[in-house]
């Protein structure tokens, strides 16, 4: 009996542990990217003009000037949302991977590319940026794999 008692203790404390994990995740989540996506509106003209410097994104630079502020917004209701977190999850992670894979590709192939992603992010050098989203991509993982499923049993009060 006491063991069973100690499990349900265990349980319980992990259970809250880890849904505390995720929400504190995804609050930050949402935080960086509506403050990103705010920044690239409120400056749009700076915003376009510095992804047209881009090598890689001249050709696209005006579609993508709305496009990824749209994107970090729709991820940060989706993220806001319980019902739509982990697809939200997934999302928030996709585009984190895709942002360093182009970090990755401008330190390769460009000497002097302006940072076109607002606010005070603009202020990290292209290292800084890569460590910065290489944390918001653990944390992504973690909270990836500390989401709760519909299927798992939640503690019993």
């Amino acid at each position: 009996m006491r063991k069973q008692k100690t499990f349900r203790i265990f349980f319980k404390f992990f259970w809250f542990k880890r849904r505390f994990i995720v929400e504190v995740a995804c609050f930050l989540f949402v935080l960086l990217f509506v403050y990103a996506a705010v920044s690239k509106l409120l400056d749009y003209q700076k915003f376009s003009v510095q992804l047209g410097k881009s090598p890689i994104l001249t050709k696209y630079s005006t579609m993508l000037a709305w496009i990824i502020p749209t994107i970090e917004i729709v991820i940060s209701i989706l993220l806001a949302i319980p019902r739509f977190r982990l697809v939200g999850l997934y999302s928030f992670f996709s585009l984190m991977i895709i942002f360093t894979g182009y970090i990755i590709a401008i330190t390769q192939f460009s000497d002097n590319i302006p940072c076109s992603c607002g606010g005070v992010l603009q202020s990290l050098s292209w290292n800084q940026h890569l460590a910065f989203n290489v944390i918001f991509i653990i944390m992504a993982t973690l909270g990836i794999l500390l989401h709760e499923n519909q299927n798992q049993p939640k503690p019993s009060h």
